[in-house]
């Protein structure tokens, strides 16, 4: 760490830098803004003709419903991400336990708030709308990971320093999130500490022992509860063959897969699903990829899964020209989120991986989540602008 943003991390609280802009001359990363911006313009057109039959039909003729809450939202996401990417990105660190406890009270207040779909995720505010806590907990996670990981980065393989206070905080969300209940989600936060936890220098010894206790928890669950193996093997096989359960459980995914298959090359056209015309349920959430498919067919979805490989690529080229540890470490764990969260959303929509209900970052319907992602790019270019990278 350099010894400038020492000095500024033990300094106290000043309002002024909230406003300090990075170094004269220095520039955001301008491919990563670009890629975002594509994103998200991809995401915008994407999301309104996957959904404006739905708001027809359920929104009693309104085709605008979905696409004019998500564009307010992306207004104010942009914002975010311009203000944050001129905000000097170590402020930040110094509310990552304030952040934290903030979750914890939202994760319980969510529990409750009202249920949808046997769920309670949404925490409710009159006149104004909804939003998921679990969005802001992957925030959390990733900004107090990246700070204990540069405070300890000597002391990760110790269980003391590089086990425990990463494992406390996991378990404690995950139980929180366990009562909403929030698979999905607890699925990306796990996996992105996890993974900053393995790039942070954790010894792979644990991760090995962690595998081996899952394992077990597993078996001794199956035993406990055998009826567990009935309800494992029918997720499996409705998974692997979803045409035998066209009246529940294989329905979603069996027609997600008719959309990807009947896009063929060049698809039917943008605006031109037959699926979202109610066939395909959550068309227009977690299984976007498939009406994307649909329209614009192998090469629309081929586009898609090139914007997130860009990403991931420039963010990992941020990350490296990082002027210290904590900025690289927010950076891959901002990056990881994004991409890994696009691609189980692709693999289930494609019929990869079984059906987990993870949306796909920029495309699927949800305010609160394009708020924290643009919100979160503005935190990496404001990494890219102090590295001052040569952009050739």
């Amino acid at each position: 760490m350099s010894d400038r943003s020492k000095v500024r991390t033990k300094s106290k609280f000043n309002i002024k830098d909230w406003f300090r802009f990075t170094e004269k001359g220095a520039r955001m990363d301008m491919p990563m803004l670009i890629i975002t911006m594509i994103l998200l313009a991809f995401g915008l057109v994407m999301l309104y003709s996957a959904s404006y039959v739905y708001g027809i039909y359920r929104f009693k003729g309104d085709a605008l419903h979905y696409i004019k809450d998500q564009a307010m939202f992306a207004a104010i996401g942009l914002v975010a991400m311009f203000a944050a990417s001129k905000v000097d990105y170590h402020v930040f660190r110094r509310y990552a336990i304030m952040l934290l406890g903030l979750v914890y009270i939202l994760l319980v207040v969510v529990l409750f708030m009202p249920e949808f779909n046997g769920c309670h995720r949404w925490i409710v505010i009159p006149n104004v709308g909804t939003f998921q806590p679990s969005e802001i907990a992957k925030f959390a996670v990733i900004l107090l990971f990246a700070n204990m990981i540069e405070k300890n980065y000597d002391k990760m393989k110790t269980i003391t320093y590089g086990i425990m206070p990463f494992a406390a905080v996991l378990g404690s969300i995950v139980v929180l999130m366990f009562f909403q209940p929030h698979l999905s989600g607890i699925v990306i936060i796990c996996m992105v500490g996890a993974i900053m936890m393995f790039i942070g220098g954790t010894d792979t010894k644990w991760f090995f022992l962690a595998a081996a206790i899952l394992v077990i928890g597993i078996v001794a669950a199956l035993i406990i509860w055998p009826d567990a193996i009935h309800y494992a093997s029918s997720r499996i096989e409705n998974w692997l063959h979803p045409e035998n359960d066209l009246s529940s459980a294989g329905y979603q995914s069996y027609m997600g897969r008719l959309a990807i298959g009947s896009g063929g090359l060049f698809g039917l056209g943008l605006g031109n699903s037959r699926q979202k015309h109610l066939h395909l349920p959550e068309g227009q959430n977690d299984f976007i990829f498939a009406i994307i498919c649909e329209e614009l067919g192998f090469f629309g979805g081929m586009m898609v899964i090139i914007l997130f490989l860009a990403l991931f690529v420039r963010g990992i080229y941020i990350a490296t020209h990082a002027k210290d540890k904590f900025g690289a470490m927010l950076v891959m764990g901002i990056i990881i989120q994004i991409c890994l969260q696009a691609f189980l959303n692709i693999a289930v929509a494609t019929g990869t991986i079984p059906n987990t209900g993870i949306s796909l970052p920029f495309f699927s319907e949800g305010g609160t989540a394009l708020m924290m992602i643009l919100g979160e790019m503005g935190i990496v270019l404001s990494v890219s602008r102090y590295a001052n990278i040569d952009r050739g």
